[in-house]
């Protein structure tokens, strides 16, 4: 007996005189093949997507300092009484700290813009612009401010908690009054697509404004970031579907799609044939 591969055909075809085409499976099939195109597009669209995955675990506190960059306007303050102090619960207290900052005078010396980065201690602690550092005091200290940004660790664009310190706008506040802004800050991890990891900080703040006074009941304004790193790391993974995922879905979409109108199609053939019997009395 000779051999027939034809036999392992699982895709047997209906000879043509056995088809009858028809109006309704004609409309069943444009709105099936839209169907499709529909779907195919959207899971494309999702498959383009970037999905980012988050997960917590516990900081690692000897991961080195941190970098602050800092970037505020003073409108009626002169650059000459303006520093930056920093303290921490590690002993340290520097007053009018200037490496790697910049005071940049404006309106003819009458106001002034101080820029800088400077590195942290894991420790809670803050830092502070005031004039506990000057040499003289001015006649009219006002520390009314604008704040640019305040940023801590690399600086990541697109997400406001990473900069929720940005064009905070302070400047009909009293004059002599100190602001106190309090700030939660999370170590963040990002892992890039790219296989780059990009090591940041996100944080909230809470503000605070009140008069405050020193020696003799002089008042000394300030602007306070009183900081405290939380003792958690958030992780965030950018992930894409897998393409072998799409491809999956796409034959289960055309395959699924294929089906469900062909049972559609049938139903409603059926009924039209047992229909049009009754119509002529053949129905028994």
């Amino acid at each position: 007996m000779q051999f027939d591969i034809r036999r392992f055909d699982i895709y047997r075809k209906v000879p043509k005189d056995l088809t009858q085409p028809t109006l309704t499976g004609a409309l069943i099939s444009i709105i099936g093949v839209l169907f499709i195109i529909f779907l195919m597009t959207t899971e494309f669209l999702s498959f383009l997507q970037t999905e980012i995955v988050s997960e917590i675990f516990v900081d690692d506190a000897s991961a080195g300092k941190i970098p602050v960059n800092i970037n505020v306007t003073f409108q009626n303050l002169e650059c000459d009484v303006l520093g930056l102090d920093i303290q921490d619960q590690n002993g340290r207290h520097e007053v009018g700290y200037h490496e790697n900052t910049k005071k940049i005078a404006l309106k003819d010396n009458l106001g002034c813009r101080f820029e800088g980065t400077f590195h942290i201690n894991r420790v809670p602690g803050n830092f502070h612009l005031s004039m506990h550092s000057a040499k003289r005091m001015p006649d009219k200290p006002d520390m009314s401010h604008f704040i640019h940004s305040i940023s801590f660790g690399n600086k990541t664009i697109g997400d406001g908690a990473f900069e929720a310190l940005s064009q905070i706008n302070k400047t009909e506040s009293n004059a002599l009054s100190t602001h106190d802004y309090i700030l939660k800050v999370v170590p963040t991890a990002i892992h890039r697509l790219n296989g780059t990891v990009q090591n940041t900080f996100q944080y909230s703040y809470a503000h605070k404004e009140y008069m405050s006074y020193g020696h003799g009941r002089q008042i000394m304004p300030a602007i306070w970031f009183r900081y405290d790193l939380s003792a958690i790391t958030i992780k965030y993974t950018e992930k894409r579907q897998p393409f072998y995922h799409f491809i999956t879905t796409f034959c289960a979409i055309v395959g699924g799609t294929f089906t469900v109108t062909g049972i559609i199609d049938g139903m409603i053939f059926t009924a039209h044939e047992i229909f049009k019997k009754a119509e002529i009395g053949k129905l028994s």
